[in-house]
């Protein structure tokens, strides 16, 4: 065999793993898309059926609830990774139940800030506990070493995704 016939033949052959590879990485992501999709359908299920909430209401309550002095609606959007108009009617609704609470932002009187109140602090904790034991049950087949080897890989994923954005 040439020289040239031995680097086509690795070309194409290199080309072959490429493309099964690359098939192999699309039927992943297809696998973490149902996954995703049940689990947080469990979820939604179990946080309507067991505080009569939704799944939105629970992220902004987690959001505010890590960040006890709490948040500017920008800031909330922002670590919630979504629109300003998507948080405003949740966190209108919220502060209607007594969960959340307004208060302006000095030097901004545009700006305003969103905690949560005392009620609002005690309600997310017994949420908490059980969110988080609905999560357990759902993913009790993957053992501590796996736990921590697949949230590398995703935490690796999310990084090599986020490389060059603002």
């Amino acid at each position: 065999m040439t020289k040239s016939a031995a680097a086509q033949q690795t070309t194409m052959e290199s080309g072959a793993k490429d493309k099964a590879a690359s098939k192999a990485r699309l039927r992943l992501w297809l696998k973490l898309l149902k996954a995703t999709k049940h689990v947080e359908g469990e979820l939604r299920e179990n946080l309507r059926v067991s505080f009569d909430t939704t799944l939105p209401r629970f992220d902004v309550m987690a959001a505010l609830y890590r960040a006890e002095a709490g948040l500017k609606m920008s800031e909330l959007s922002s670590v919630l990774r979504v629109s300003n108009g998507n948080v405003t009617g949740i966190v209108d609704r919220l502060v209607d139940d007594g969960v959340l609470v307004r208060v302006p932002v000095d030097n901004d009187r545009r700006a305003t800030t969103v905690r949560l109140t005392k009620a609002g602090r005690e309600q997310f904790a017994v949420m908490a506990v059980s969110h988080e034991a609905w999560v357990d049950t759902l993913l009790e087949g993957i053992d501590a070493s796996e736990v921590k080897d697949m949230s590398d890989q995703l935490e690796l994923i999310a990084r090599k995704s986020s490389k060059g954005k603002a």
